[in-house]
Formats: structure tokens, sequence, C-alpha cells
């Protein structure tokens, strides 16, 4: 007798989202060859690919930013009643819902109400602020997935069982395809001169207001090293564009390399790394890279955020490692003088070497592989018993 065909509904928002959940539904299929199971809902590239149909193109929700949520909201509005109007008519059996918690949480909520099955994959950060949405969470979703090592016990002892521990997707998946030496050679790069890779971030935002310091520490750094060189790491052809303009700007910055779609690569050929906070910091933590975490957002947002984070580092990397891993240079603190002394201290032989046994040690925290596996696993058993 033909197994009943299975309908999930996914839905992602940025680009780690939509990487993760693409993963994901890869998993899902390799468990279950056999059985017809079709995937729609908020689909990044990566995702549609993975053939998952785009109800909505998450590429549209990926903005930072209060203020620029706040004049994007009628595209936020309009994929919100597309994806519930959808949820009525095809009746998935589980709705998987993939980080992306200000939109997210809104959807689990109204999805619930409807009696839906609701996972969450890749869990809200509500353990560094807005802890209320906890209230959320347990009201309204069946099943918390986790990555992170300290979050499951957070849960649990904050009263929610209905959660799981996977692992990072990340492990194990953060792979080279080139050597340091092969790195270097094909970007006619010493094998002895230091390199740094300065990476601004994906979102134009970020890029706007953080490359611009990167290259104007680069700038003095160089001072001090002469031989140092630079990589600036892109995904796509418009951060491409982006990075290029602001390069064109500033004559004295034109030392530094735009490489595309080797950001895996030029991080692990680099000595040492600036980083914008986010998963970036945990992949390069998986590289064994060392690192400076820097964070610069527009002053209202800043002033409207920070009195309600609640973490002692905002790095991942940091958190993971519960210590201070990497230096943390975030708002004022994020100028071309701190970047570059920090990065001329790491550059030093000594001390290069003692951050790279530490981000080991954290990093050996998230596991070894198969996070994707594990959480359709979970996905499964669970519609299974719905």
């Amino acid at each position: 007798m033909p197994e009943t065909p299975q309908k999930i509904m996914i839905v992602a928002g940025e680009a780690s989202g939509d990487r993760h959940a693409a993963k994901l539904v890869t998993a899902i299929r390799e468990i279950r060859p056999s059985r017809e199971i079709s995937f729609f809902g908020s689909a990044g590239p990566l995702m549609r690919a993975a053939d998952v149909e785009p109800i909505v193109e998450a590429d549209a929700l990926s903005i930072v930013g209060i203020i620029e949520i706040g004049l994007a909201l009628p595209t936020f509005v309009r994929a919100f009643k597309k994806l519930l109007n959808v949820a009525r008519e095809r009746k998935p059996d589980a709705v998987v819902l993939v980080d992306f918690p200000d939109f997210n949480l809104k959807l689990a909520k109204a999805l619930k109400k409807r009696g839906f099955t609701v996972i969450y994959y890749i869990s809200p950060q509500l353990w560094a602020w807005r802890k209320y949405r906890l209230k959320t969470i347990k009201k309204y979703v069946d099943l918390v997935l986790t990555i992170l090592p300290f979050e499951k016990q957070w849960y649990l002892g904050n009263g929610f069982d209905r959660v799981e521990y996977v692992g990072s997707p990340l492990a194990r998946e953060v792979s080279v395809s080139l050597s340091r030496e092969q790195f270097r050679r094909k970007h006619q790069i010493s094998n002895v001169d230091p390199l740094v890779a300065l990476l601004p971030g994906s979102r134009q935002k970020e890029i706007a207001r953080i490359l611009p310091v990167m290259l104007d520490a680069a700038s003095e750094l160089q001072r001090s090293v002469p031989d140092a060189q630079f990589v600036v790491p892109v995904t796509t052809r418009q951060n491409r564009t982006q990075a290029e303009g602001i390069l064109l700007s500033r004559p004295h910055s034109r030392c530094a390399k735009i490489v595309e779609n080797e950001t895996y690569d030029a991080v692990a050929a680099s000595d040492v790394a600036a980083v914008t906070s986010g998963t970036a910091t945990l992949e390069t933590g998986m590289l064994g890279t060392p690192m400076v975490v820097v964070y610069k957002s527009s002053e209202i947002n800043y002033r409207l955020l920070e009195p309600i984070i609640d973490v002692p580092h905002y790095g991942l990397i940091n958190l993971i490692a519960e210590k201070r891993v990497a230096k943390e240079l975030i708002q004022g603190d994020f100028t071309a003088h701190s970047l570059s002394a920090e990065l001329l201290d790491l550059l030093g032989v000594k001390r290069n070497a003692e951050v790279r046994e530490e981000l080991r040690i954290a990093t050996d925290k998230l596991g070894h592989g198969g996070a994707s596996k594990r959480a359709a696993e979970a996905i499964l058993k669970l519609m299974n018993k719905a």
C-alpha cells in the first residue's frame, strides 16, 4: 500500500536560515527517500535549489535594524498573510520555523491557534534578550530544536521541556576546498606574509558601516607590519560590487583583495581575522583562526537595543567558550585604531597559538556533525505522533 504523501511548510527569512533549512530538507529526504514529502513556504535561493516551493521569497525579508524593518513593514505583512493562507489551504503535517524570531514567533501563534503542529529549529536567543518571548514558545510551539550546547539547559531551567539539542549544523560542515598554500598561490599572496581576513557581514547596511573602519584599520596596521596583506571575502555579486565601491573611495586601502564565495578558504588561509558579530564568529572559530569580533549599528538602533541585551558576550564564539576568547569591539569601541591594535596583538606568534588552542576547545563543544540529520529525525518523529 503506497505511503500517504506528507507536506511540510518551512519558513526562513535570512541567508543563514536559508542555508540551514536547505540542509534540513535534504536530510529529511535522505531519511524518507520512499515517501513523497513536499515542502513549501518562505524560501531563499538554497531552499529553492533544494526544491522548496517559494510561496514567499525569503530574500525580500532579510532586513536588519528597527527603522529599516519599520519601513519594510508592508512587505512583512504581505508575506505573513500569504503564508497563513497557504497553510489553511494545504494543511501541512508540520510547520518548521527556522530562526527569524520577530516574524516566526508571530507566525507560530497564528498557526498554532489554527491547530497546526509547530516546530522551531534554531531557537530564538531568548537567553540573550527578550526572555518574555518564552511565554509565546510555551504556548504556541510543540518542539524547539536547539543548536547551541547551553540552550537546552536554559529552557529546562525555565520550565519548558519540549526541547532537544541537535548540535550545530555547522559542525563538520565548515570546511575548506583549498589549502592555505593553494589559496595564497591562487590570489598571489606570499606564504610568509601575514594575512588578515576582513569579514564585514552580508547585509548592505553592515558592510556600509563596518568595512570602511576595517579598511582604515588595515591601513594603520600596515604602518606597523608593512608586509601585511588583507582579504575581504563576500558571498554575493551585490556585496562584491558594494565592497569594490568602498575600496575605490579609499585609495589608501586598495591593498585588500576581494574574493567571492571563498570565505572559508580565505579565513583558513589567514593568520587573523576581523569578524562582524554573528554566525561568522562561530565559523571562524571552527576554522581555528584567531579573531576580533566587531559590530557597529546605527546609533538609534544601538541605543534602543543595548539596554535589553542580557549576555556577557556579543560574539557567539565567546558564548560557546563561556569566556572572552575573542576581543569584542562594539559600537563606540570599534575604531580603526582599536581594531589595528588588537589585530597586531593577535599576529604575535605566542598569542596566536594560544588563541588557536582556545578556539579548538570551544568548538569541540558543538558536536561532531550530524545536526541536520538529528533535527530531521526529531521532526519526522513528531509528525508521525501528531
